[in-house]
């Protein structure tokens, strides 16, 4: 996984806040990059640094919402947080359902800001770190025979040996070696490792 540092990304047309909000964010230690609009935002170099988007809810241009769109459209999976001082419930609404992490009201407390900061950050390790193990896990699956994936699917369906081989038209015994390659070629040690697998390779 990357070794970058996760970057807060700042998103306001208010120069005197954004400059404020700059100096706030990189005083509690983060690295930031500020932008004056979300148009700006967007023609940034593609990078897969972690990190989390603090965005102003009404900017001229492209508004809030139509970032956290744009943002999800590109494939992009940082966190996001709105920040604004014109706050609405069908805004809040929107926001969240579309995944933002928090909605502040300008002007907020400094703590609760870096609080959502870094459970920003966290969720988007975690996300990572998830997208990472799914990845490994599909490398381990592209390598089992196609007769492999069908043993695979019926244990993971609960389907004992004998019915898999009644079903596949086999022996027991012959299942028995299919199944011990697979849980090997998996990296799993039970049924319910097993499952767990194929359920994030299928989520």
């Amino acid at each position: 996984m990357s070794e970058e540092r996760p970057t807060v990304f700042v998103v306001d047309d208010d120069l005197s806040f954004r400059r404020g909000l700059g100096r706030l964010v990189r005083s509690a230690g983060f690295t930031v990059e500020t932008f004056a609009a979300a148009s700006e935002f967007l023609q940034r170099p593609a990078t897969a640094a972690p990190g989390c988007v603090l965005i102003d809810l009404r900017m001229p241009g492209m508004n809030g919402l139509e970032l956290q769109e744009a943002i999800a459209a590109a494939g992009h999976t940082m966190p996001v947080i709105f920040m604004t001082g014109a706050g609405d419930v069908p805004s809040t609404v929107t926001a969240m359902k579309a995944g933002a992490l928090d909605f502040l009201t300008k002007p907020f407390d400094e703590e609760r800001l870096l609080d959502a900061i870094r459970r920003a950050l966290e969720r988007d390790a975690q996300q990572r770190a998830q997208r990472e193990e799914r990845k490994k896990g599909q490398a381990r699956y592209n390598e089992l025979t196609p007769r492999e994936r069908e043993v695979c699917g019926l244990v993971a369906r609960g389907m004992l040996n004998k019915q898999i081989a009644f079903h596949l038209g086999t022996t027991e015994k012959t299942i028995k070696v299919h199944r011990s390659r697979v849980m090997e070629k998996l990296e799993v040690r039970s049924v319910a490792d097993l499952v767990r697998l194929v359920d994030r390779l299928s989520g």
